[in-house]
């Protein structure tokens, strides 16, 4: 083993994304820091590094505990890095959708006329709980 690899082939290596090049389009976006600083993919990693990932609304962080180069399986991957992410963060995964747009299951199909009907009787109920309430003279 090496004592230090580039920061991209790591975080790929140790499933923090799919692929190398998702790894690359995150350095060059600002979303991964070494030790508090940003990174470029070609940095180099060594054991005791301190990784910030940010995924989404998620900031990951994760501890280099021995530098790796391949690709590695899941179940092998907390021997070489240690998830230090806090629980606070992971919970924003579980977070509720709160948007106005009704959300439908994938593979759900379109909603059906009686759906439909439900849904435009859902809307102008909103609506006019929206403009009763902004009397404005």
């Amino acid at each position: 083993m090496a004592d230090s690899t580039r920061l991209d082939k790591y975080l790929w290596s140790i499933r923090a994304f799919k692929t190398r090049s998702d790894a690359t389009d995150a350095c060059r976006g600002g979303k991964i820091t070494v030790n508090g600083q940003d990174a470029k993919p070609s940095r180099e990693v060594k054991a005791g590094d301190i990784l910030q990932v940010r995924k989404g609304p998620v900031l990951y962080k994760y501890k280099v505990l021995q530098p790796i180069d391949r690709r590695q399986g899941a179940a092998l991957v907390p021997q070489y890095a240690e998830n230090l992410t806090p629980e606070s963060e992971l919970a924003k995964l579980h977070a509720p959708h709160e948007s106005f747009f009704v959300v439908r299951d994938r593979g759900a199909g379109r909603p059906t006329k009686k759906e439909r009907r439900q849904m435009d009787t859902l809307y102008s109920e909103l609506d006019e709980g929206f403009s009763s309430s902004e009397d404005f003279d």
